[in-house]
């Protein structure tokens, strides 16, 4: 290494560095040679610039001044469009405040990120050592330009203080990264995840490297680091394709970035059509998108970032805690269960279960009690057992199908004790199905996970509602196995459903359960579908329900089964109005097959239009409105209703006594409920014409038409007592339902009902329309209509 200061170059600065695109290792050295040189000669401007003030005789002397990179710059791995984190190190010498604005005004003017400061040796080390993060960051600090052994200088005291404190320091790392993960989420899972911030992502391989540098655990093995390879460069895809600074892989994103990184979609295969209800957004498995296969190796790197990440802490519990020994010296080891003890913290195996002819369920057993007592499994146990256990015997003996159930039901534990097992492969011995189903991403908006993560967090989900049912185990066994069909085309509830039938048998339940089994992967969006897009006061719907469902156990399942999928989707997926749907289905249709008769419909409350018309009643979620003509009543309100940032939920229309009543059950679509009174005003004057209402309603509805797909109608002429059903499929805009019971209402159709239901960015809206409608030419001018009103 060169000491003492260097002389530097001397001549015009360019007003930026030299852009070098690409992607790759190779393109990130040459962004930080070309960065290197462009500092360097602004360092050199810099000290020209500022001799005077800072004393001496010699411009370009260096002497007690440095400039440093840390971050990207200093691991030589600069994006395309990344930021520039710098330290001005100097020797107590004047004038520091003008040469750092000489250097750092340059930057902004060439419209670079900056993070910066000016430190002397011990102003840095003691914000280090106040700073975890700052600590971190020096861990990574290169010399650039000028004294290059101050740079050495500050570069090994902060090795020498991060080895020192490191072990009481990363208890306050592991707090601050815990909450970064809180805020951003874990990458491997996310559809839309940040490749820094996120867990997994590259701001944990910078910790990876402050725990492999003070000598805890060996972090930073291959795979770990051909990952890390892999995640710079679909950052640097990123920042290619978008041309700006972002670390968030968004969807629209995905394919330009997929192809600049040479990942092409994999091929799927074809499934059978959807037989009981139509096909939606929500239920069908999706045709493969070119950012599949792009998706799929971002959450396969994060998951090994993240593993390492786990172990490493691990490891720096047991050496911050010691370990544990008894009176003879061995490490204590207290029983946990079958062949699996507990020893500093981890399970490992018991001494008698390790031999020449281990159990085949061995790795279930140990994954059941590693999840039911919330601890890890250690990693030379991982390793053995994905070496020596055999795989398991079709059917699977009792042992392995218990273990199974108890790893399922252990709730919390579930999700992380899935993941060591996945990690190393156990998984894929247990079922072969798994492979495909890892890291496959959902594109539906609702869903917040990959599926093989969806699948595990449903049969968390399914334990809290494992007393509600008679048997718990096909419940769990049902969640976990729910969606098993996707990525494999067409209806994925009635492709899964024989793929979860052959799961079942080959794990040993009875052909009666194996058949159950299916049958409750088949029906899993049977409630919620029926529920939100349908009208539960009609007999024919309860009785459809009914006919699939047939005997109250099955029914009892769906209703769990349901609830712990939408809350293993995500929040959009799940609400107190939707739970109340379901729950109110789930009751009529168990009056049904313990009764064998439908119970009645609810009557209007003839309160509601007693007194002068128009009458509106304002009631929570509940709008009532009766008028004494019903023609254009139910758009009129739905209009006002969207003018007051209301979404319609349901609608219901009927004569009361000769009077026209449509009632609407709603909620705020930002949050904030409407001003009850200005509400009420509005919709008095909607329903009887005024002008002021009507043109405020057709221009906000104009103006808020959808994009996408075009939209789609579905006519069911067998769904309804007294009517048909027209479905609608569009995105979802401000007005929408103004305009289509608009458009109905012109047509000559009579809406008695209306189911809507949102998902993501589209809906699927439910108009009961009165009649038989044979007339096929009056349905094409009726969906006509409908479609250039939602278009």
């Amino acid at each position: 290494m060169t000491r003492g200061p260097v002389p530097l170059t001397t001549g015009q600065v360019d007003p930026k560095p030299l852009v070098i695109p690409g992607i790759g290792a190779a393109a990130r050295e040459q962004r930080a040679a070309a960065l290197d040189a462009w500092l360097t000669g602004l360092l050199a401007a810099g000290l020209r610039e500022t001799a005077g003030r800072r004393g001496g005789t010699d411009p370009t002397s260096t002497d007690g001044v440095a400039l440093i990179a840390v971050g990207g710059l200093g691991r030589r791995q600069c994006a395309p469009c990344g930021d520039l984190d710098l330290v001005l190190l100097h020797a107590g010498v004047p004038g520091m405040e003008e040469l750092a604005a000489a250097l750092w005004y340059p930057i902004w003017d060439a419209r670079l990120g900056l993070d910066h400061s000016v430190r002397t040796i011990p102003e840095a080390l003691s914000v280090a050592h106040d700073d975890v993060k700052v600590t971190l960051g020096l861990l990574d600090a290169r010399h650039v330009a000028g004294d290059r052994e101050l740079s050495a200088r500050l570069v090994g005291a902060a090795a020498d203080q991060w080895r020192r404190t490191a072990v009481r320091a990363l208890p306050a790392l592991r707090e601050v990264t815990t909450t970064r993960w809180q805020a951003h989420g874990e990458l491997a899972f996310l559809l839309e995840g940040d490749l820094k911030e996120a867990a997994g992502g590259l701001r944990d391989v910078a910790l990876l490297r402050a725990i492999a540098f003070a000598g805890i655990s060996d972090t930073l093995r291959p795979a770990v680091r051909a990952a890390h390879l892999r995640m710079l460069d679909t950052r640097d895809a990123l920042h290619t394709s978008v041309g700006r600074r972002v670390d968030r892989l968004l969807a629209q994103e995905r394919a330009a970035v997929a192809d600049l990184l040479g990942l092409r979609p994999p091929r799927r295969a074809d499934g059978p059509p959807r037989q009981l209800l139509p096909e939606t957004a929500e239920s069908a498995g999706g045709a493969a998108e070119p950012g599949d296969a792009l998706l799929r190796q971002v959450a396969g790197d994060a998951r090994t970032i993240s593993h390492a990440l786990d172990d490493a802490w691990r490891a720096a519990d047991r050496l911050r805690s010691g370990r544990r020994r008894g009176a003879d010296g061995r490490p204590l080891r207290r029983p946990v269960a079958r062949d699996v003890v507990e020893q500093d913290g981890e399970l490992v195996l018991a001494r008698t279960a390790i031999g020449a002819r281990p159990d085949p369920s061995l790795s279930l057993r140990v994954a059941a009690a590693a999840a039911s007592a919330r601890l890890p499994i250690a990693r030379a146990t991982c390793e053995w057992l994905a070496a020596y256990c055999p795989p398991l015997p079709t059917p699977w003996p009792p042992a392995a199908r218990a273990a199974l159930i108890t790893l399922l039901g252990a709730g919390p534990g579930l999700v992380t004790t899935w993941e060591t097992c996945d990690r190393y492969g156990l998984v894929d011995g247990w079922l072969p199905e798994w492979p495909r189903m890892r890291s496959l991403p959902q594109h539906n908006p609702v869903h917040r996970f990959t599926l093989d993560r969806h699948l595990v967090q449903a049969a968390a989900e399914a334990t809290g509602y494992a007393r509600e049912v008679d048997r718990p185990d096909l419940l769990l066994l049902a969640a976990f196995l729910h969606d098993v069909g996707k990525g494999l085309g067409g209806d994925h509830s009635q492709v899964g459903a024989p793929i979860a039938a052959r799961i079942a048998a080959r794990i040993g339940l009875p052909p009666a359960e194996v058949e159950l089994v299916g049958k409750l992967v088949r029906l899993h969006l049977l409630l919620p579908e029926v529920a939100t897009r349908r009208d539960l006061a009609d007999p024919v719907t309860i009785a459809r329900v009914a006919e699939a469902v047939q005997d109250s156990t099955t029914l009892s399942l769906l209703h769990a089964l349901a609830r712990a999928d939408a809350r293993a989707t995500g929040p959009a997926a799940w609400s107190d109005w939707k739970a109340r749907l379901i729950a109110e289905l789930v009751r009529r249709v168990h009056t049904r097959l313990d009764t064998g008769q439908l119970p009645e419909p609810p009557s209007p409350d003839p309160a509601l239009v007693a007194g002068p018309l128009p009458a509106v009643h304002l009631e929570g979620d509940r709008v009532a409105v009766a008028a004494a003509d019903r023609r254009g009543l139910l758009a009129a309100v739905a209009g006002c209703l969207a003018l007051h940032r209301l979404e319609v939920l349901a609608a219901d229309a009927c004569m009361v006594e000769e009077t026209a009543l449509v009632e609407f059950l709603v909620q705020p679509r930002y949050g904030t409920p409407p001003d009850p009174v200005a509400l009420a005003a509005d919709l008095r004057r909607a329903v009887t014409g005024d002008v002021s209402v009507t043109q405020r309603l057709r221009g906000r509805a104009l103006a808020a038409r959808g994009g996408g797909s075009p939209p789609r109608v579905v006519w069911h002429r067998a769904a309804a007592t007294d009517a048909v059903v027209l479905e609608l499929r569009a995105a979802d805009a401000g007005g929408l339902l103004y305009r289509v019971t608009s458009a109905l209402d012109e047509a000559g159709a009579q809406v008695r009902a209306a189911r809507i239901s949102t998902l993501g960015g589209d809906v699927v809206d439910a108009f009961y329309l009165v009649g038989s409608w044979p007339d096929e030419a009056e349905r094409d001018r009726v969906e006509a209509a409908v479609l250039a009103a939602a278009g």
